[in-house]
């Protein structure tokens, strides 16, 4: 049973920011949101993820699409393909994870960043899906290695997934959460190098979990200020 979001705005292409892509696949796309059996779901998965790697506004979104078409599919056939072909893809990309690091550092950016999105979407009664935990946390747990703590571009995406699912990913996996604190505090306290903005970001999200995945709002006053300066 997937849960239903709160509907935002008409479900328009703008809304699933389909319209960057040609027009053949924007009707596959429109067409998979609303009549999923009808079109091939493998190939919807492929341009879906091949899109969000490269595309990082697309893979902030993609979660969204990707829940539609999966409610879709569940209520015309009581069929995963989609979610089936969707995860093998993310798997697939997970094991190369450290050669697209290395290649381009955008494409491991925005593939992290949609394999959160993903992981906060779509749910399994309301739980979230066992087996995009531990990934989504290797992949949490890279950014927080030194080599990537020195790139802002990564800590920067490490504290936007972290207020995003922090709590979520705690609750099933605390030790874990635990961990990767452990590394996020050292880096802040031991590393050398690193930016100011890279500082100021993990502290932010030092003290965000400390308060409970909740910044107080002298923090946020504390925080964003600096930030817009």
């Amino acid at each position: 049973v997937f849960r239903l979001l709160p509907p935002r705005m008409d479900n328009s292409a703008e809304d699933y920011r389909i319209q960057s892509f040609d027009l053949d696949t924007q009707v596959l796309l429109k067409t998979a949101l609303k009549d999923p059996s009808s079109v091939n779901l493998e190939k919807v998965s492929n341009i879906i993820m091949d899109q969000s790697l490269k595309d990082q506004v697309f893979s902030k979104e993609a979660g969204r699409i990707c829940y539609t078409i999966v409610q879709a599919e569940a209520k015309q056939s009581n069929g995963n393909v989609f979610r089936r072909n969707l995860l093998n893809r993310l798997q697939q990309e997970f094991k190369d994870r450290e050669e697209t690091r290395s290649r381009s550092l955008q494409e491991w950016v925005c593939y992290v960043t949609f394999i959160c999105n993903i992981f906060d979407y779509l749910k399994v009664n309301n739980m979230p899906m066992v087996a995009l935990v531990h990934p989504v946390f290797d992949c949490l747990m890279r950014l927080a290695q030194p080599d990537a703590l020195m790139n802002e571009e990564e800590v920067d995406c490490l504290v936007l997934q972290l207020h995003r699912i922090g709590e979520q990913l705690e609750k099933v996996n605390s030790q874990r959460m635990d961990e990767l604190f452990f590394l996020l505090r050292d880096g802040f306290l031991l590393q050398e190098g690193l930016t100011s903005m890279a500082r100021l970001l993990l502290l932010e999200i030092l003290e965000f979990r400390a308060g409970g995945w909740l910044l107080s709002s002298t923090a946020h006053k504390y925080y964003y200020s600096e930030i817009s300066d």
